[in-house]
């Protein structure tokens, strides 16, 4: 009995430090936004922002995974890195969620509950991204050291920035690296080759990765990456 209260109670701590119940409640909080909607005006609208959300909390958990094997294990480096290569596969799907706000417009329900709907939707897609983040970029400072540790966060904002660009405007999806890494690999070097025809697309990553990082960098500013952490 007292294995499995110390073994619970390691498991909460665990959650916690990795803000899973904040995020649960945020989730919990936009199905229900979506579930009034439908009851309110007896339409399914915005049915797919579900999909997304569930897609957001894909690349979280490859995050947790990864630290749970990290902890386990410290020195395997290669043991985090097929979770990790998961994450980083799912990971613009989380912050991807922010532009679904394209789809706001005027329908049958007042529009500030749209509003609300769908920023609850897209914040939580953000907080689930930088909860993530923040988890690989623990396991990556452990490995090459503080500072390293953020020009990892840099690249990772800058390939989610277009990673998020392909799947709005390419109508890409993450496991479609797996089923057509060709025609992926084409879309990515085009504008890298011909950046002065490709000004919206590289704009838009830009853009997208400031955005990012101010958030990222705002939830560091509160809980630095050197505090303390509980071991497991």
């Amino acid at each position: 009995m007292k294995f499995l209260f110390t073994q619970t109670l390691k498991l909460h701590r665990f959650l916690s430090e990795n803000l899973f119940y904040p995020l649960v409640l945020s989730t919990l909080l936009s199905i229900g936004f979506f579930v009034g909607r439908v009851i309110w005006s007896d339409e399914s609208t915005f049915r797919y922002m579900l999909w997304n959300l569930f897609l957001a909390w894909i690349p979280y958990l490859f995050s947790l995974a990864a630290l749970v094997i990290h902890r386990w294990q410290p020195r395997w480096w290669w043991a985090v890195i097929p979770p990790g290569a998961m994450w980083l596969l799912f990971f613009p799907n989380a912050p991807y969620i922010l532009t679904d706000l394209i789809h706001l417009r005027q329908r049958t329900l007042p529009i500030w509950y749209d509003i609300g709907l769908l920023v609850t939707f897209a914040l939580t897609g953000c907080f689930l991204a930088i909860a993530s983040l923040r988890s690989m970029q623990k396991i990556v400072s452990a490995f090459v050291g503080h500072w390293l540790s953020w020009v990892f966060v840099m690249g990772t904002m800058g390939l989610t920035s277009f990673g998020i660009y392909m799947g709005r405007y390419l109508r890409w999806n993450s496991w479609d690296i797996l089923t057509d890494p060709i025609q992926i690999l084409r879309d990515v070097y085009h504008p890298l080759r011909h950046p002065f025809s490709n000004k919206e697309t590289i704009a838009f990553s830009v853009m997208f990765a400031a955005i990012l990082f101010v958030f990222y960098l705002t939830f560091n500013w509160l809980r630095p990456l050197k505090e303390n952490d509980h071991a497991s």
